[in-house]
């Protein structure tokens, strides 16, 4: 989206954020659920005559609750990077928090959640570790990177 003024630009932003931090707090929910399901289906195992299937219940039940222990910290951690970023600090070179526009191709830096549409435009989200988002970062608007054998030029970085 190339915006006309510095309101729009913002709004875009806000958006942007937004839906990032919502697919985020709703992994937080399913996570924490399913931590805390994986934690009463092993403390309620019930001992029977047969102590390695308990046991053996009771080990997957703890490794499921770590599993998803670990998603919930993954996406906590993610969740404070995604809220760090100032919408309404338009910047001028790429990176995390900002909107790169280039010819057919928007990108918000944040996190890696695929192509959404927002306010009518297709942005492809881009976790700031993925390659492309390291041809990017750090280019201005004019400026061109090459990824797979294609060369793109970015028209504006906000």
């Amino acid at each position: 989206m190339v915006a006309t003024d510095k309101d729009e630009k913002i709004k875009f932003k806000k958006e942007l954020q937004h839906h990032c931090i919502s697919v985020l707090e709703k992994r937080i929910a399913v996570a924490d659920q399913a931590m805390k399901q994986a934690q009463e289906a092993a403390n309620s195992e019930e001992k029977s005559s047969a102590g390695d299937k308990y046991e053996t219940s009771r080990a997957m039940g703890q490794l499921s609750r770590d599993m998803n222990a670990k998603q919930l910290e993954e996406a906590q951690r993610d969740l404070a990077f995604v809220s760090s970023f100032s919408p309404e600090k338009l910047l001028d070179i790429a990176q995390p928090g900002s909107v790169v526009v280039c010819e057919g191709i928007t990108f918000f830096i944040s996190l890696g959640l695929g192509i959404i549409d927002i306010l009518n435009n297709k942005v492809v989200m881009l976790s700031p570790t993925a390659p492309i988002a390291l041809e990017i970062v750090e280019k201005k608007a004019g400026d061109s990177f090459e990824f797979r054998g294609s060369k793109t030029k970015i028209l504006e970085v906000y």
